[in-house]
């Protein structure tokens, strides 16, 4: 599991760009998403650097939580 701070993350909408440049990267992650503390947890096969890229590239730049 991967544990994420998006800062940007303020809404629905913004879990939902954020979970389409995840699965972006892997198709079968799984993404557990709170709005109110910005932070985002992903169990993929996916390395942290590659979810960070995809990340940054969507307009969501995240850090390790």
């Amino acid at each position: 599991m991967i544990a994420l701070t998006i800062p940007k993350i303020r809404c629905g909408g913004c879990v939902a760009s954020v979970e389409k440049a995840i699965h972006a990267v892997d198709a079968s992650a799984q993404i557990t998403a709170d709005i109110e503390a910005c932070r985002v947890e992903v169990t993929t096969s996916a390395d942290r650097q590659t979810l960070l890229t995809a990340l940054d590239a969507a307009g969501y730049p995240a850090e390790a939580a």
